[in-house]
């Protein structure tokens, strides 16, 4: 892959993912969100078909080689989405009500409200159902023969399809589910860089996964999305155990105190920093765009707020889903990440809590030496994308090129902090010849000071021992 030649002054260190849907499904629509700054693209395995899948990778990939610019592909799992199932019209609820719910039940004869998952097998007496994301709330008083029965907390409508959330109950690992599992044969039959896992609770659901993935002989990486309030109860376990967080601001939001929700994305952010595991904050960041050509001003603060918290990402979904304005969202987006990068460093949230190793120490010498000798960029040679990952999370304020042999780390690292990959053959020279490359290219000029971090065998994971100080002449 030959890389793009954007000047270094556009380099955004805070990367964008879009989510591709109706308004989006097409090769022009995914070259026009490449080109206009988004590093990484969702696929929703709520919707769609194989086969349309197959389709879509099929045109990012090949938007990726057109442009030269590496893209991460995101497969994300629907998960145990509880939903109400199909009834006419509305289902009128009034405080201290009894509702009954029962699996594919039919309201109309049974007076039972239908579901499309089977909560008898999971829930509790005592437990609460949150009903049409959270707009009714609920408290279950038995659970007997297949129904579940619930007293109603507030007046409200019910409407068919609408979710069902339950923070308190524990689904015992039971987090894949059987169309999980089909959509992930898939996956690991394509060309998919990361795998994010719904409604993750332990990390034990983060090993079920990677078991699974690696009978289906996938390296695809994983993303544990912190939506339930027991991902939050469990979260450093978590951290630990996967590759990527997504706080999915949505569910989370219903699960967990609304007020909670920005110190927990802070929290996340922080602890992903501590762990060298990139960061994504995810859902309604640009909602008004969705019908609206410009944001709200809040909107735009809340990007700002999620760039100085350190994020490696912010993800548009119904925004570029089916939003009438995918590109513009894309375009705002990427401009108020510019500025605010601009104007102020991240806030290091447990900056003095690294989890301590060679690597990281390593890491952190490369971004020492690079602001003291005030260098234009770090260069540095990775094959598993590692290194790079341990200078991303000190969240150096210049970019962070990489040198990679391997397509896949390229990819995988287009949507780290700071990041900006080339794909070259193993070398002992790879990084002069990659910063050569970049000179010829008007990128980098005569006098410009790198920092380059390498290892004395080319291509080999966990190598790193070298770190150089170049003046380009």
């Amino acid at each position: 892959m030959t890389n793009s030649v954007t000047p270094l002054e556009n380099y955004k260190r805070t990367k964008i993912i879009a989510t591709v849907g109706p308004a989006t499904n097409s090769y022009e629509s995914i070259v026009e969100l490449i080109r206009t700054g988004v590093n990484g693209l969702r696929l929703n395995f709520s919707h769609g078909t194989p086969e349309e899948r197959t389709k879509q990778i099929a045109w990012i990939r090949k938007a990726s080689k057109e442009l030269a610019k590496p893209v991460s592909i995101i497969q994300d799992l629907q998960g145990p989405k509880i939903r109400l199932g199909d009834f006419e019209g509305i289902i009128n609820v009034r405080r201290n009500q009894e509702l009954s719910f029962e699996y594919n039940a039919k309201f109309e004869e049974s007076g039972k409200i239908p579901t499309l998952y089977d909560l008898s097998q999971k829930v509790k007496r005592g437990e609460r159902l949150l009903l049409y994301d959270g707009r009714i709330r609920t408290q279950i008083t038995s659970v007997k023969d297949g129904v579940v029965r619930a007293r109603a907390e507030n007046d409200g409508v019910l409407v068919r399809r609408k979710g069902i959330n339950v923070p308190d109950t524990d689904f015992g690992g039971d987090v894949i589910t059987a169309k999980d599992r089909q959509d992930l044969i898939y996956g690991s039959s394509q060309d998919i860089d990361y795998v994010a896992l719904s409604f993750v609770q332990t990390a034990q659901d983060i090993d079920r996964l990677r078991r699974l993935l690696k009978t289906m002989g996938s390296n695809t990486r994983v993303i544990a999305k912190i939506e339930t309030r027991s991902a939050v109860d469990n979260i450093e376990a978590i951290v630990e155990a996967s590759d990527v967080l997504m706080i999915a601001r949505g569910d989370l939001a219903t699960e967990a105190p609304l007020e909670s929700v920005p110190i927990i994305q802070r929290h996340v952010i922080g602890l992903g920093i501590q762990y060298a595991k990139p960061t994504i904050v995810a859902t309604q960041i640009l909602a008004s765009m969705v019908d609206a050509s410009e944001p709200t001003r809040a909107e735009v603060s809340d990007i700002a707020s999620a760039v100085l918290s350190g994020a490696d990402c912010l993800m548009l979904s119904d925004e570029t889903a089916i939003g009438r304005y995918p590109i513009e969202a894309v375009a705002v987006m990427k401009r108020v990440i510019l500025y605010t990068e601009g104007q102020s460093a991240p806030k290091m949230v447990f900056a003095d809590r690294f989890v301590h190793s060679r690597q990281s120490a390593i890491s952190q010498a490369v971004v020492d030496l690079a602001n003291s000798v005030r260098a234009k960029a770090i260069v540095a040679e990775t094959k598993s994308g590692a290194t790079a990952l341990h200078i991303a999370a000190l969240r150096p304020a210049l970019p962070l090129i990489a040198v990679t042999n391997d397509t896949r780390t390229a990819q995988q690292l287009a949507i780290v902090y700071a990041a900006k990959s080339y794909v070259r053959p193993p070398h002992k020279l790879a990084a002069s010849r990659l910063t050569d490359w970049l000179k010829e290219h008007k990128i980098l000029s005569k006098g410009d000071v790198l920092v380059t971090a390498s290892g004395r065998h080319p291509g080999v994971v966990g190598t790193t021992d070298t770190i150089k100080v170049r003046m380009l002449e």
